[in-house]
């Protein structure tokens, strides 16, 4: 063999070895090529159904699992029973490090930042349910690191890797509807309790629970079974009310389509919970049963775009165009684009396109499909982005600004929210609180802070509990 053939050959070699994980070593496996090595964080709910969507793929090999809830994962456990499992993320990395490719994150809100970024910065690909992080700052720093490891990232809102979401942007890119002008988004979320009275006494921790490990960053509390299995979705510290858990799913349509990126200007009003008479339920801890959103986007191609969010029940005004029977979106929610030449609505999780009035469905051409459709799902869409290159539908660099502009909503519904008790009042005094009212919020994008109400910068972040800071 000559030598520039040998070194050659030598090289291509040392780069295929290093790829393959330390775990399968010990044994005959699948060459690294055709599986990926994964550990799981978040195992049960949705997190279980991440795991059952890897497996289908039939290119994965599970490593380890890890979930602070045996309950919640006992379904995962019981499916896997050969799966190294673990209570504590931090034991997983120390042990399995160097024997997997890549992870995902099914966990509450408030840990998706933690427990993501030490295995992101070991150049672990990453797949993360929505929304991406818990707050804004998390989500720029997400991006960031994806970007500076060249990982292959993928959000979990599985309806960007829809066939419906491409045949949107198609439709409007080639001009039926239009300049957009408005965009009203909508949800049935919260379909867990929400807007609760503040939780003070506590309950028995369950013995399956590692509470401490589920509170992560946020502040020491009693446990209390008003937070979980599910309901902790409807609490700040730990979830991100019916935007965040719908927003990434059905914002992204306008957002991908209309190519929209950072708002500019974000404004709410939210329904008041009474737990007396005079008494408010909720001091800033809860979010919301309900809310509409406002927020404003400038667009090259399109100008000044707002976007309007409706949930907790509350619904758009219906176009005019919509016949009795026909509906906006699905039972989850869905999208009404307004276009100086029509109106185009679309459902919520695949982003389905249709036209209003239903006439013209009949009668107009549908554009030519130029954008690559993805097969066989979002899940394995990473998959073969960790395999084989393939381009994700929700990578960092996307789902980051995103997840930002759904969480600037949350700012606004904050800033709505937000009192603070007055000298020497109480919280059973009438008017006990300083009340902002209706408050804009003025959005530097470039350098992630509010312009116009400073206390509105203070969660962009948050207050992380001593030892699980952010960084």
């Amino acid at each position: 063999m000559k030598r520039r053939q040998f070194i050659k050959n030598t090289a291509a070699a040392s780069a295929a070895f290093s790829i393959v994980p330390s775990y399968v070593l010990g044994g005959n496996h699948i060459p690294p090529s055709d599986t990926l090595y994964v550990a799981s964080i978040g195992v049960g709910g949705r997190g279980g159904g991440v795991v059952r969507e890897l497996d289908a793929t039939k290119k994965v090999k599970f490593v380890a699992f890890c979930d602070v809830d045996d309950r919640s994962a006992k379904g995962t456990y019981q499916a896997f029973p050969k799966v190294t499992r673990y209570k504590d993320y931090r034991k997983l990395y120390d042990n399995h490090i160097n024997d997997i490719d890549a992870f995902s994150v099914g966990t509450p809100d408030h840990t998706h930042a933690i427990i993501s970024l030490p295995f992101m910065r070991a150049k672990k690909h990453a797949y993360v349910e929505k929304p991406l992080t818990h707050n804004i700052y998390e989500a720029r720093l997400m991006a960031k690191v994806a970007a500076e490891n060249s990982i292959v990232t993928q959000m979990g809102n599985q309806g960007s890797s829809s066939d419906g979401i491409r045949k949107a942007q198609e439709w409007i890119e080639a001009g039926l509807i239009g300049q957009v002008s408005k965009v009203d988004c909508w949800t049935n979320r919260p379909v867990w309790p929400q807007g609760l009275r503040n939780i003070t006494e506590g309950e028995p921790v369950p013995k399956e629970l590692d509470w401490d490990l589920w509170l992560g960053p946020a502040q020491e509390r009693p446990y209390h079974s008003a937070y979980l299995p599910f309901k902790w979705r409807g609490w700040w510290d730990f979830g991100t009310g019916g935007l965040g858990d719908m927003g990434c799913h059905i914002m992204e349509t306008p957002f991908k389509t209309l190519n929209l990126g950072s708002p500019y200007e974000a404004e709410a009003s939210c329904t008041t919970v009474w737990a007396g008479d005079f008494v408010e339920a909720n001091y800033n801890t809860a979010c919301p049963p309900s809310s509409i959103v406002r927020l404003k986007f400038k667009n090259e191609a399109h100008g000044e775009v707002g976007l309007n969010w409706y949930d907790g029940g509350i619904m758009p005004d219906l176009p005019d165009e919509l016949k009795d029977g026909e509906m906006i979106g699905d039972w989850s929610g869905g999208s009404v684009f307004y276009g100086s030449k029509g109106i185009l609505v679309t459902d919520c999780y695949s982003g389905n396109p249709r036209l209003l009035p239903s006439e013209r469905m009949k009668e107009f051409i549908e554009p030519e499909a130029r954008i690559p459709r993805i097969k066989d799902g979002h899940a394995n869409n990473w998959v073969e982005g960790c395999l084989n290159g393939t381009p994700t539908s929700s990578p960092f660099s996307y789902a980051g600004p995103l997840t930002e502009s759904v969480l600037m909503g949350n700012l606004a519904i904050k800033a709505f929210q937000y009192k603070v008790l007055q000298d020497g009042k109480t919280a059973n005094d009438w008017a006990p609180f300083d009340y902002p009212g209706r408050r804009k919020l003025f959005w530097d994008g470039p350098n992630m802070r509010v312009t116009n109400y400073e206390k509105a910068n203070d969660w962009v972040t948050r207050e992380y509990r001593k030892g699980w800071e952010v960084k």
